[in-house]
């Protein structure tokens, strides 16, 4: 009996299904940022609301921030840890970071921060006090 296929291709078949299988889980493996946020002075968080996002100082216009999040301060906490979805293609720029800003209830800018983005680790961000 003859069959429709021989063993050359039933072999790449077996060996294409394998590759799948062992490649599936390291493409669902989540590609989040995880970070945390303290004060330079290593006291708690002053009340208010963190916005954190993305910022590409080399695009110019409203594309320059991406991939926002806000959490709330309660006055509390020495550090708050946030999670942004990663950014959206496969190639990042060198020059992307991640900026903290913390307001108060009124939108008065109570704190700052910034800290270049290393994808695949946890990014440390400090809030630096702003005079007016």
């Amino acid at each position: 009996m003859r069959y429709p296929f021989g063993r050359r291709a039933m072999s790449m078949t077996v060996g294409a299904m394998a590759f799948a299988a062992v490649a599936t889980p390291a493409a669902a493996q989540s590609t989040d940022i995880h970070g945390a946020v303290t004060l330079e002075s290593g006291s708690a968080i002053p009340k208010g609301h963190l916005e954190i996002y993305l910022e590409d100082p080399a695009v110019q216009g409203k594309a320059r921030r991406s991939a926002q999040t806000r959490i709330k301060s309660d006055g509390g906490s020495k550090t708050i840890a946030f999670s942004l979805a990663s950014p959206a293609g496969s190639t990042v720029s060198p020059a992307l970071r991640i900026v903290v800003r913390l307001e108060r209830a009124d939108g008065w800018l109570v704190a700052r921060g910034s800290a270049p983005l290393k994808l695949g680790s946890p990014v440390n961000v400090t809030l630096n006090t702003v005079t007016y």
